[in-house]
């Protein structure tokens, strides 16, 4: 047992198995919502649903696995927000390339990052950063992820004059800020698990306010979908035609993703106390860019688009996660879920031979089956 936790960097001296895997199943539940966000997203593409689920799980699973056991650190990587948004709804429904155009571009930027990340350019990069300005994009991050809660809590909204304006007291916020004083009276009270703790009492308290939704019917396990719809459907003619529009979209998809992790890693590093206080490096940093790059690779071999660093990894390191064993417990719930998807493959209404991706519904009359 010893052997195998010190290839992930656990030392039992130092750190404690029960903390770890907390740590990992507190950051799963932060980012599971990837799930069943990135099948819709990429399903607007014309990518079927079902299939985008299991790919999703699968690069999630690969990616985080080798950021556990070569990196050994407690980041988590997924299918990245933003990144699938400009996917779907730029590359393809705006500039009007096909989906499998847009997924040989992300392999492209993948095998790319591959090579930088070897020749350490990626690192290089990030040891250019000013100390302070590495220091402050930790401080960037959390502000980042409290607006984002804020936001979907409904305690913050838009607002024409101020751009953001106050929210409509409901159940929904009201669930939202009892969530936020639960979750730190209990850190300040140092109680391990404390995130996790308020997940759970939240989601529970939210069944009878009606924010917490439970499908009336939902399959419990299910086979997984099977990957063959979108799995290996590069379209590379773009790229070998010399379309310098193209090559300027890898481009644009490799910094997206650079900064992306490279802001992610940084922040989630100095929470965890991973960075050198006299040189200000992150010891591995190398091993978890090649944890990105490699996910991102096999993100588009089996169909999903840029795999990331998941900045929600913070609420693990929050918890005490601090080696590869806490992405470990992440990769591993990530491929249980694999067996508890209800998303169908979309075999009767296929997206991608429609003009304009449409649900199901009203697909029959525009569709070619």
């Amino acid at each position: 047992m010893k052997t195998l936790l010190s290839f992930l960097g656990f030392d039992p001296a130092k750190h404690s198995v029960r903390v770890e895997m907390m740590a990992g199943l507190t950051t799963f539940l932060t980012m599971s919502y990837i799930l069943a966000v990135n099948p819709i997203i990429l399903g607007d593409a014309g990518m079927e649903k079902g299939a985008v689920f299991s790919a999703t799980v699968i690069a999630a699973v690969v990616a985080t696995m080798v950021m556990a056991i070569y990196a050994k650190m407690p980041f988590a990587l997924a299918s990245g927000m933003g990144l699938n948004a400009f996917f779907a709804y730029t590359l393809v429904l705006v500039m009007g390339y096909t989906w499998q155009e847009a997924l040989a571009a992300v392999l492209v930027e993948g095998l790319f990052f591959i090579v930088l990340t070897i020749l350490k350019v990626r690192e290089a990069i990030v040891d250019s950063i000013p100390l302070n300005l590495r220091y402050s994009i930790s401080v960037g991050i959390g502000l980042f992820i409290a607006f984002i809660g804020l936001k979907n809590g409904g305690i913050v909204v838009a607002n024409e004059a101020t751009v953001t304006g106050l929210g409509t007291w409901n159940a929904t916020s009201l669930v939202a800020v009892s969530g936020i004083l639960l979750g730190a009276i209990l850190l300040t009270m140092k109680i391990k698990g404390a995130l996790f703790y308020t997940i759970m009492i939240m989601t529970i308290v939210g069944i009878p306010l009606g924010v917490t939704q439970i499908p009336e019917h939902f399959t419990i396990l299910s086979l997984p979908s099977s990957l063959e719809p979108i799995a290996l459907k590069m379209d590379f003619s773009r790229f070998i035609s010399l379309d310098i529009d193209y090559y300027i979209v890898v481009a644009t998809l490799l910094f997206m993703d650079l900064f992306d992790t490279i802001g992610t890693l940084i922040g989630a590093s100095t929470g965890a106390g991973m960075v050198d206080k006299k040189t200000g490096k992150i010891p591995g940093l190398n091993k978890a860019l090649m944890a990105d790059a490699v996910g991102t690779t096999v993100g588009a071999l089996c169909g999903t688009s840029t795999v990331t660093t998941y900045v929600e990894s913070t609420t693990g390191i929050a918890e005490g996660g601090r080696t590869g064993l806490t992405a470990l417990t992440v990769a591993l719930l990530f491929f249980l879920s694999l067996f508890f998807s209800d998303i169908p493959d979309d075999s009767l209404c296929r997206y991608h031979q429609c003009p304009i991706p449409r649900g199901c519904d009203d697909a029959a009359s525009d569709c070619a089956y």
